[in-house]
């Protein structure tokens, strides 16, 4: 099969994602004409099934000479993920059945994708293509990123970290476009020095209108304590950019890092899915709440727990606490960075509390937002240390955010025994 074979209605049509296609087929160097044709036939057939984003595809197997996919309407999905249930061909589905099947890999063997297809009672259907998809993992691997691009993925247990720029609504339109773009310099600059150092980070990035979420792709034991990193090297990077700024062209930001789930989506862009994808869920909504009450240039950690097992071969759950001191040490990575020509020597990051006669405790803050709800935050604070420059500080120390104390419900002090280590305070 050759171009030649698909109408040019078509063709104009495929041509508006051939980018995405491009980018997929570059991770398969020894992918042929014929493979990439298929997978051009493939696309068509995907997003004659997307429907304008009025479906999504939950799975699919490789059936004869081409594959079974299962396409459901987008409001059913939201249904049963809202935990409506419902009944489906005699059974009662739970909310907890589809953020299972949307958590798990799209590719499924066919015995399972009729089982579920029966749960869901829905018929399969049935996408032919000029050759039937083989056993090369390369080639089912990009398969399973093109029908995600018309899927919906559920993350149980996703880091995540949000950069908000203060005062963005009170600045002019030529202000609030320096300073986003000065931000996603500073995100561009942080990565790339994470990558220099073989450091593993697949960042997604999805714009809050004056500011970003970020989180980290990869599915390693180091992911979350990566993004937490990449979050000091950001403002970092912002700190030192507002030093040597002269006009109001630097934003002054404040942060919050938060593990928790989520829904990963493609957007629909003109006619097509977004080639990258989205976030929404239980973690986006507790940073936004968390980051109403931050105060310029604070950092809150959430308190979360995260269950290791998922992500490595241990079996031991963290809490905020105990992730922080995990993270402090790995930070001997970064050392050698350089920031604005000037070598890193060391970092100290930290949640800060107050000194007690058997070491130091950990504040925990309990915080209010407008709708009334309450949830426990951490104040966090970070120190670069650097050979031939001034310190650089990030955060609010303890001393000066109980100078703050109004803009929290109320503080609650963990005792140094409930946590695995001791932190200090400036």
């Amino acid at each position: 099969m050759s171009l030649d074979d698909i109408s040019p209605s078509a063709i104009q049509r495929i041509a508006s994602y051939s980018p995405y296609l491009d980018a997929l087929v570059g991770l398969a160097s020894e992918m042929g004409l014929r493979e990439r044709s298929n997978l051009v036939l493939l696309e068509k057939s995907l997003h004659s099934e997307w429907g304008l984003g009025q479906h999504c595809i939950l799975g699919w197997t490789p059936h004869d000479e081409g594959i079974l996919v299962l396409v459901v309407p987008h409001y059913a999905v939201a249904e049963y993920a809202a935990g409506g249930g419902g009944q489906r061909g005699g059974w009662q589905l739970s909310e907890q059945f589809i953020k299972s099947l949307l958590s798990q890999k799209r590719l499924l063997s066919e015995a399972q994708l009729r089982k579920v297809a029966r749960l869901l009672a829905i018929e399969p259907r049935y996408l032919p293509l000029r050759q039937p998809v083989g056993r090369n993992t390369t080639e089912l691997q990009i398969i399973e990123q093109m029908v995600k691009r018309y899927s919906i993925s559920f993350v149980p247990s996703r880091a995540v970290a949000l950069f908000d720029i203060v005062g963005f609504s009170l600045l002019t339109p030529f202000e609030q476009m320096t300073q986003l773009n000065s931000l996603s310099y500073s995100l561009n600059s942080a990565q790339s020095k994470l990558m220099d150092r073989n450091i593993g980070v697949s960042f997604g990035r999805s714009t809050t209108g004056d500011g970003f979420y970020i989180w980290n792709r990869e599915e390693k034991s180091d992911s979350n304590a990566n993004l937490y990193h990449f979050m000091h090297l950001v403002l970092a990077d912002n700190a030192i950019a507002r030093q040597r700024a002269t006009a109001n062209s630097v934003p002054r930001l404040r942060a919050a890092f938060h593990v928790g789930s989520c829904y990963e989506f493609h957007q629909a862009e003109g006619l097509n899915p977004t080639v990258h994808d989205y976030i929404v869920g239980d973690v986006t909504i507790e940073l936004a709440r968390m980051i109403e009450k931050a105060l310029p240039g604070q950092i809150f950690v959430g308190d979360f727990h995260i269950d290791e097992s998922q992500r490595a071969n241990s079996h031991h759950e963290l809490d905020a606490i105990g992730f922080v001191d995990h993270a402090q040490g790995n930070l001997s990575q970064l050392e050698g960075l350089e920031l604005s020509g000037e070598r890193i020597s060391s970092i100290k990051c930290y949640l800060t509390g107050e000194r007690s006669s058997d070491g130091f405790s950990v504040r925990r803050l309990i915080i209010a937002d407008k709708h009334g709800l309450s949830r426990s935050v951490y104040n966090a604070k970070v120190n670069i240390y650097r050979e031939r420059a001034e310190p650089i500080l990030l955060g609010i120390e303890d001393r000066k955010l109980r100078q703050l104390i109004s803009n929290f419900a109320s503080f609650e002090l963990v005792s140094p025994s409930e946590s695995p280590a001791s932190f200090e305070t400036n």
